[in-house]
């Protein structure tokens, strides 16, 4: 009977185990505070819940917080189990020992390295690690009238010596400006054009040091190139609305915009609508439209892609196998569901699985798009361009990400020095060695 009763009291204590893992509970903090895209979180959080038996307490944190909140519960001992964060702060916690680096490596082994974008996995790199998962990114993108392109038998805009093939075709103002570049100096809008155009041409202020002097000769070729930009432009302070509003009129060839035009483009949002005929809910603008995300300057043949890319990160206070299921359920079974929270700016990291890998691009390319009507993306625009529209993740760039020094880079970007002498050159105050010289001994000042 003590040998039974013993037995039955190892059974019981068994059960009790499995039940207590059951009922884990692991807190994730998520930048998606808005209602409709918690409703979406708190949904994959359930499914994984319905799968696994563990709970998820979605935690709401407002991206301008995160930084700080981070901070303060590292140093308490009391961090969440799993972040969804932006690109800045994944290699300064990896260094800070916030993310687990090698968890967030094993998952990503896990899924499988190939299924992910390189550009993304890249820019987590730490130490041969990646340390944060890729969950997301859109990329910039030069947006143009592909039937004038077609019409003027030009090659698409994916070159700075394209680009200005194009303008000298097409360029007839007022009826058509052949490009709308940014020349506002202080709207955030040109700060992030220009790192573009300088990316595509292989053009850092930065190395591993922090700032590195701007080669001259590629320098000088970025400037000689924007210029052709703005002198194809109106005249005037340009940044983001004036860009769309020539555009969707029918009045501009070439713009760059974020994604976020994608809806837009297609009649799918009464607040922006395309206005190039009289029907503020007709596809035809779309329709017109191609994408490059990808482009390339003399200096650069690959060229760059300029991204925002948003992250899992498993921390160093997780639950760690629940944690790192969590983010691995958010991937793959629920990897949908986390991209439908806004698919025109939710380019898939993840294009599939080892055994389809085409799965998660294929999928998100039926997510409805859209604010005051909803359509899929491969609706509106042909399967070569929806194809077009994710593959900048490939060669996905951001100044000071390989080099550790992003926060230098931001510095340097946010005080719109670059803005300055680029808007200076560009008005003929200052020629291009003065212009270089003045950006090295400027940017060299920001520590």
């Amino acid at each position: 009977m003590r040998t039974l009763n013993i037995v039955t009291t190892a059974l019981l204590l068994s059960a009790s185990t499995i039940t207590l893992a059951k009922a884990d509970t692991i807190r994730f903090w998520t930048t998606e505070e808005q209602p409709e895209r918690l409703a979406v979180q708190e949904k994959i959080a359930a499914a994984f819940k319905e799968k696994t038996g563990h709970d998820v307490e979605v935690i709401p944190v407002t991206e301008s917080e995160l930084g700080t909140r981070a901070t303060a519960a590292f140093a308490a001992n009391d961090l969440p189990d799993v972040i969804y964060t932006t690109l800045q702060y994944v290699l300064p916690w990896a260094e800070a020992g916030i993310l687990d680096v090698e968890t967030d490596d094993e998952i990503v082994e896990d899924l499988g390295r190939d299924t992910f974008a390189p550009g993304p996995i890249s820019m987590a790199d730490f130490d041969g690690l990646t340390a944060a998962v890729p969950v997301d990114g859109w990329t910039q993108m030069i947006v143009y009238r592909k039937d004038l392109f077609d019409e003027a038998g030009l090659d698409a805009p994916d070159s700075y010596a394209d680009i200005e093939a194009a303008i000298k075709a097409l360029h007839n103002p007022p009826d058509m400006y052949g490009f709308v570049a940014a020349t506002k100096i202080d709207e955030n809008f040109m700060s992030q054009v220009l790192e573009h155009v300088f990316l595509a041409n292989g053009v850092t202020p930065l190395d591993e040091n922090g700032f590195k002097p701007l080669d001259e000769k590629a320098t000088t070729e970025v400037l000689e190139f924007y210029k052709a930009l703005a002198e194809a432009s109106p005249p005037g302070e340009l940044f983001w609305k004036q860009s769309r509003e020539l555009y969707f009129s029918g009045n501009a060839a070439m713009i760059i915009w974020s994604p976020f035009i994608l809806d837009e483009l297609a009649g799918l949002r009464d607040s922006a609508p395309p206005t190039i005929n009289d029907d503020p809910t007709s596809t035809e603008l779309a329709s017109k439209t191609d994408v490059v995300t990808t482009f390339s300057g003399p200096s650069n043949p690959d060229g760059a892609a300029w991204a925002d890319v948003r992250y899992f990160g498993v921390t160093a206070d997780a639950n760690t196998d629940v944690a790192a299921d969590f983010v691995k359920f958010s991937m793959d079974e629920g990897y949908l569901d986390t991209l439908s929270m806004a698919p025109e700016g939710k380019f898939p990291v993840r294009k599939g699985t080892p055994d389809e890998p085409a799965k998660f691009v294929d999928g998100w390319a039926m997510l409805p798009v859209g604010v005051d009507r909803k359509a899929p993306m491969s609706d509106l625009y042909p399967a070569e361009t929806v194809s077009r529209i994710t593959s900048g993740l490939e060669t996905a760039a951001r100044w000071g990400v390989k080099e550790n020094q992003l926060s230098l880079a931001s510095k340097m970007i946010n005080s719109q020095v670059i803005n300055q002498v680029v808007r200076q050159y560009i008005d003929g105050e200052i020629d291009a060695p003065s212009a270089v010289a003045k950006l090295n001994d400027e940017l060299s000042a920001i520590n």
